[in-house]
Order: C-alpha cells, then structure tokens, then sequence
C-alpha cells in the first residue's frame, strides 16, 4: 500500500483528489489538510509514504511545507500539483525537496502512476511538463545548487549521463544513447547523485542548467 496525505486549500479539490485515488486499491488516503501547516504536522504524525502538496495556500506555502519536511522528514516524499503556467513557484518546489510535480488538470491515471513512482522513492520527470521546465530554466538559471567543483569529481561517463539527465532523458533512453545496458545506467545516475550531494533525478536537471553543463559541448 502507498500512504498518502491530500494538502490542498480547496475543500472540492481534496474531495476530488481522494475519490479519485481511492479507485485504486493500492492506495491509502491516511488524512487530508487545507495549509501548508497542517500538512507538516499531519505528515509527522501519521507518516504517509508521499504527500500531494498544493503550491499556494494560506498560513505556510506548498514550497515552505515541502522544504520543512524535506528537513525533518525525509522519509516523506512530495509531489507537488501545480497549473504551472500561472505557478512561477515551482522550481522554488524541486529545491525545496520535492521529488516530483504534475499539472492539476493531469489525466486521473497520471496522477495515481505518479503517487506510486514517488512512492517508490523515484522522481517524477513527466516529459510533457520536464521540456517546459527545461527551457525555463535554461532561460533563467540560478546558483542555489551550482558547485563546479562538484563537477570535477564525475568521471567523463558519468558526466555525460547527468547531460542526458538533463535533457529529460530515462535510463533507457540514455542506455540507448551511450549504447550500454539499463543496469549500467542505474548505477552512473546513483553516483552522479551521490557525488553531487543531489536527492534526485530533479535535482540533478537543476544543478545541470545552473552549473552550464548541458551547455558545455
């Protein structure tokens, strides 16, 4: 079973989101809450395996919730739903520690995959929405995780996997790409993850485009 909370300011929504993923019965709606505080002291207390989190909301946002869990419960993954085009706070979500988001108007199936990818301590990088953030960011990068010097440490493959990473590419894409197995691609992302100090796949496209590396060929 995959424990979840329901955050979300809007009664009708939270309603609609916990029908909707209770059809599946692999899923376990644990509670629900309206702010951004109440969802920090529920996921404390009940533990869920993921929290959906809305971004703006009263008393304490998504992106404050999401960084102070990600502090003090780290066992507790966020997926973050957003309208993105009018949400400019979602990449203020991913650093804060969100290991995935989906648009609010997703298709039913997306949204229950995505709980049992985020779930299963995954990343979620949905194509449709990872290209748009892409292009922003690469618009518009920042240094909040850029390290060059964290660069240095990536063997010449291993860079270039956190490249394909960052073009929004899966393990078996990037597998066919560098020509080499799935399993082998597996463990270059787990030790780009690990020598860049990253929690995942989303923030490994962050640290990419703020540290220029899929510029640099």
């Amino acid at each position: 079973m995959t424990r979840v909370l329901v955050t979300d300011d809007d009664g009708l929504m939270r309603a609609g989101l916990i029908e909707l993923l209770t059809a599946d019965p692999t899923i376990e709606i644990v509670g629900e809450a309206s702010t951004g505080r109440e969802a920090v002291d529920r996921a404390r207390r009940l533990s869920p395996d993921v929290v959906l989190m809305d971004v703006r909301m009263p008393d304490l946002d998504g992106i404050g919730a999401t960084r102070e869990l990600t502090r003090t419960a780290p066992e507790v993954k966020v997926l973050v739903l957003t309208t993105f085009e009018q949400d400019d706070y979602i990449f203020g979500a991913l650093r804060a520690g969100a290991s995935g988001f989906l648009l609010k108007r997703a298709r039913p199936e997306d949204l229950i995959a995505a709980v049992h990818v985020v779930g299963a301590g995954e990343s979620l990088l949905s194509p449709s929405v990872t290209r748009r953030v892409i292009d922003r960011m690469a618009q518009q990068p920042t240094p909040e995780l850029a390290d060059q010097a964290k660069l240095d440490t990536l063997t010449p493959r291993e860079r270039e996997t956190l490249e394909l990473i960052a073009r929004g590419l899966s393990n078996r894409e990037i597998a066919a790409v560098l020509v080499v197995e799935e399993s082998t691609i597996r463990t270059h992302v787990k030790r780009v993850l690990m020598k860049l100090g990253l929690r995942d796949r989303v923030q490994a496209v962050i640290f990419a485009y703020e540290t220029g590396i899929n510029r640099s060929r």
